[in-house]
């Protein structure tokens, strides 16, 4: 029998794979973010401060970062489809929960809860996407599907915030977790099942361990300079969106939450330069465009810290476009360049990193914005980016990395 070497693009098995992370990435992030086009609404109903009320987000996220290393075990024993499925219906009845709650340090865990069932897909679906098509293609499918937590990310933001200004900010976030049931059903029929990896439970001989996998990739500068890139860019990423509300509903804009809320909107720019930044990649090389996109993104933040609206309207733009063309290039090569028997285990350390960021570094900033205003915001996350591109230069230099 001939050994499989990955769907090519074009191929109806392909587009499965494609639609259904598709699915699968509305289904994980319109949930994890929902909360954040209410965060004023939520610190006004609990009587909390912004950095408290941001914690409807870190929880969720906090909870994805400590699960996906789990569940990338999960997945290597039964199965990556299986996995995901599994994870995704789980966190859809906790969605539909948790805005149920009546006290905030019940919306929290609930929250928590969430974010660990949603902890499936971003642990998994990578590794599957580097299993399932062929060597030549995974950067561009890896920018295809990240587009798609683009949709995800932005349809839980524009559906929950209209809510919020009459007065029913559970509800909206009740909304997205129906949108989010009808991507998980759709996820689960589209889906192939896996061709280029065979569960631990079937195989017949056993590979590594799960401690020997991790240790294999953290013992790799090359992974350790990506998982830094994870950390790094969602946790300044988050805290824009965190706290651009708060300063946005301030003098001297003292916008309406629907009017800034639809500010999400800038997410369509990463679902532009997602797949463009891994066709890119594909041709030039994963740093080149990778140190470009944190050029974009830097150059982004500093044009939010401009006292405009319009300035801050298109640098929210540019420091989306430039970030979601940054993880789709990162979030990517982690499992390309690792061992085939640590995929799961590369990806899910890059999503540490990646949600650990968001839960630290979106809370923390809150501080930051509570002291110094947006300009401390803008400040802390340049910083942050310019760490994260001396961790690129240092750690993944000296290779080109085909796509």
């Amino acid at each position: 029998m001939r050994a499989f070497t990955g769907h090519l693009p074009g191929s109806p098995a392909y587009r499965r794979v494609i639609a259904g992370l598709f699915f699968a990435g509305v289904a994980t992030f319109a949930q994890l973010y929902s909360p954040q086009a209410v965060l004023p609404f939520v610190g006004a109903e609990f009587g909390v401060e912004p950095a408290t009320a941001a914690l409807a987000v870190s929880a969720s996220t906090l909870g994805l970062a400590v699960a996906v290393i789990p569940w990338s075990v999960v997945a290597d024993r039964i199965g990556r489809v299986p996995a995901m499925a599994l994870g995704v219906i789980a966190a859809t009845v906790m969605g539909l929960l948790a805005p149920l709650a009546p006290a905030l340090p019940l919306l929290l865990g609930a929250r928590l809860l969430e974010g660990i069932a949603l902890g499936a897909v971003p642990a998994i679906a990578l590794a599957y996407l580097s299993e399932e098509v062929a060597p030549a293609h995974t950067a561009t499918a890896a920018g295809s599907y990240i587009a798609g937590t683009t949709i995800g990310g932005l349809l839980g933001r524009v559906v929950a915030g209209p809510f919020g200004d009459i007065g029913l900010w559970r509800g909206g976030v009740f909304a997205v977790a129906a949108v989010c049931a009808a991507s998980a059903a759709l996820f689960v029929w589209l889906t192939p099942r896996a061709r280029g990896f065979t569960p631990g439970r079937r195989r017949e001989v056993r590979g590594p361990s799960a401690a020997a996998r991790l240790a294999a990739n953290l013992s790799d500068r090359r992974q350790l300079a990506l998982y830094a890139q994870g950390l790094l860019l969602m946790g300044g990423f988050v805290a824009v969106y965190n706290y651009l509300g708060f300063h946005l509903v301030e003098p001297p804009y003292s916008l309406p939450l629907w009017v800034v809320s639809s500010l999400f909107l800038a997410y369509l720019a990463g679902t532009v330069t997602s797949p463009w930044a891994g066709s890119l990649a594909g041709r030039f090389g994963r740093l080149p465009v990778l140190l470009g996109s944190l050029g974009v993104m830097g150059a982004g933040v500093a044009v939010t810290a401009v006292p405009s609206l319009i300035a801050v309207l298109v640098g929210l733009l540019v420091l989306t476009a430039g970030f979601f063309a940054a993880h789709a290039v990162a979030s990517g090569w982690a499992p390309s360049i690792s061992a085939p028997h640590a995929r799961a285990q590369a990806a899910s350390l890059y999503y540490l990193g990646y949600y650990g960021g968001s839960s630290l570094f979106g809370w923390l900033l809150g501080y930051a914005f509570h002291g110094l205003g947006w300009d401390g915001v803008a400040g802390g996350v340049l910083a942050m980016i310019a760490a994260a591109a001396v961790f690129a230069l240092i750690g993944l230099r000296g290779r080109r990395s085909p796509g």
